[in-house]
């Protein structure tokens, strides 16, 4: 899972990453509201953990813009040293899911992390079947089927469609797939996911007819969807 943790202290920013990390988490950290806001406009994460007061844009103003712009269901942890009621209720009336105050303590951290991701992503990818309408997907051996009829996929073919199923109507960064398909330290050629896209689009028959259509987001990546009924039309 991807993570952006906003804080204007260093010292606490690398504090939180390495607890997140250390579980497993990849962390992006970012000491500027406008920085992490510029960022959200080409970049995909799974959760993001804002602290209140930073200088030059507010946690709180992110996450507005996130509430309005972005995704209404984007898990958002709130981590501030304001502990007052009126600012809590202030925080979550906004949109913030959870809510921290300072000094953070790491059980604490993991544990209302690993709540809310469990929350904004029910899906249990580990099971041996996920069904999305007459897709059937078969992650121990890497099968997917549509409609009762087997499709012939590569192993990457099948990681990236099943990312995007479990994430339909969500735009992801090219960014993001990697990290979750090649990993964060490898380099591909752009090239290289265009290709696997394209296969995955055409074996997959993602048409409309088939009630799903996946595009490109010009300068981001990826994005499947799942059509209504007049759209397949």
């Amino acid at each position: 899972m991807r993570i952006a943790i906003l804080d204007d202290d260093p010292s606490q920013l690398d504090f939180v990453c390495q607890i997140l990390t250390s579980k497993g988490y990849i962390c992006h950290p970012f000491q500027s509201g406008k920085k992490i806001l510029k960022e959200l406009h080409r970049e995909s994460y799974d959760m993001l953990i804002l602290d209140w007061q930073v200088p030059d844009l507010s946690g709180l103003e992110v996450l507005l813009w996130v509430r309005e712009k972005l995704s209404k269901t984007l898990p958002i942890l709130f981590m501030t040293a304001r502990n007052s009621e009126e600012d809590i209720v202030e925080g979550l009336t906004a949109g913030a899911d959870d809510y921290m105050t300072k000094p953070i303590r790491n059980g604490e951290l993991i544990a209302r992390t690993e709540a809310l991701l469990r929350r904004a992503y029910p899906v249990d990818k580990s099971s041996e079947q996920i069904q999305f309408n007459d897709y059937l997907f078969e992650t121990i051996y890497s099968r997917i089927s549509l409609a009762g009829k087997p499709i012939e996929v590569r192993k990457k073919e099948f990681d990236i469609a099943l990312l995007l199923f479990c994430n339909l109507g969500r735009p992801l960064s090219r960014a993001y797939i990697v990290e979750k398909i090649w990993s964060r330290d490898i380099d591909i050629p752009s090239r290289t996911m265009d290709t696997h896209i394209s296969r995955i689009r055409t074996k997959l028959h993602l048409r409309p007819e088939n009630g799903y259509r996946l595009t490109p987001v010009y300068s981001y990546g990826y994005r499947l969807e799942k059509l209504k009924p007049n759209d397949a039309t």
